[in-house]
């Protein structure tokens, strides 16, 4: 197994795999919710959950843990699976998914379920949550990170570019933001309905320190994270380059899967593609 510092890579990918059998289960089980951007940040929310997040499923209120904030909380069929194969609650819970009554509701529910830092849906508000606790774990000396997941889509909103503000301006170097770069919003590619590019010269222009890459390659989002926690007086963006619906060829790049579950038709083709094996 190929390993990338302390991170067997080989274990990531069969994580990111696992997970995207489970994104796609309960989903065509609930028949409704997000595939293409769950499938997309896959890789990305393996890495920090099975590699670089200090967490602690048996104590979810650990006050030395890292926080991740979902800002894209559509995409919340990704952090549950993620959440389940960490050991947060059994898997059989995943089933439940928009049902009436569970705790796996449509966005994350922190209320509700053990794991989820805070409630989000409403897109552009994370990175603002995600500047507050990085202000606020300084101001209690701790040495815990924040680790904030947005949409591409998502930062066309306005409060995203206060939020970036805030935290340059107050130097939280224990905050690294991700964005998965998938091209696709529920109107159409990101490039016709409000382009965000040139991404990069943003986030830079903005005070940030960035870093450009493969959303979909172990080493590079393993890479990014490490380098992420050596960066001083200024917060991380990573620029995470991914594919809507990676890992199952028939969603790849189509916006028509952007809030579209599977059928049990495609999920069957969906899983012999994932291999999986029961």
């Amino acid at each position: 197994m190929k390993s990338v510092g302390n991170a067997n890579i080989g274990f990531l990918k069969e994580k990111a795999r696992l997970l995207r059998m489970e994104i796609l289960k309960m989903l065509t089980e609930s028949g409704s919710g997000h595939t293409g951007g769950s499938l997309s940040a896959a890789d990305v929310v393996t890495v920090l959950y099975f590699y670089k997040m200090k967490h602690k499923p048996a104590d979810p209120e650990w006050r030395e843990r890292d926080r991740f904030i979902l800002s894209k909380g559509h995409a919340a069929p990704v952090l549950y699976a993620a959440l389940a194969l960490s050991g947060y609650f059994d898997k059989p819970l995943l089933k439940t998914l928009r049902k009436l009554g569970s705790p796996l509701q449509g966005h994350p529910c922190s209320k509700m379920l053990p794991g989820v830092e805070i409630s989000t849906g409403s897109l552009g508000q994370g990175l603002s949550i995600a500047d507050g606790i990085a202000m606020g774990l300084k101001l209690d000396g701790l040495t815990s990170r924040v680790y904030c997941l947005l949409g591409d889509g998502e930062t066309q909103e306005g409060q995203v570019w206060e939020a970036a503000m805030t935290a340059a301006h107050y130097r939280l170097d224990n905050l690294c933001a991700i964005i998965d770069n998938n091209g696709l919003q529920i109107d159409g590619p990101c490039s016709d309905v409000m382009s965000i590019e040139p991404i990069v010269n943003k986030w830079e222009a903005f005070g940030w320190h960035v870093i450009d890459i493969n959303g979909h390659d172990m080493e590079a989002i393993v890479n990014a994270l490490n380098e992420a926690e050596t960066v001083k007086l200024k917060p991380t963006m990573i620029v995470a380059r991914t594919v809507k619906g990676k890992g199952v060829s028939f969603f790849e790049g189509k916006v028509q899967y952007h809030g579209i579950a599977p059928t049990g038709e495609e999920l069957e083709k969906a899983l012999k593609e994932l291999k999986y094996n029961g």
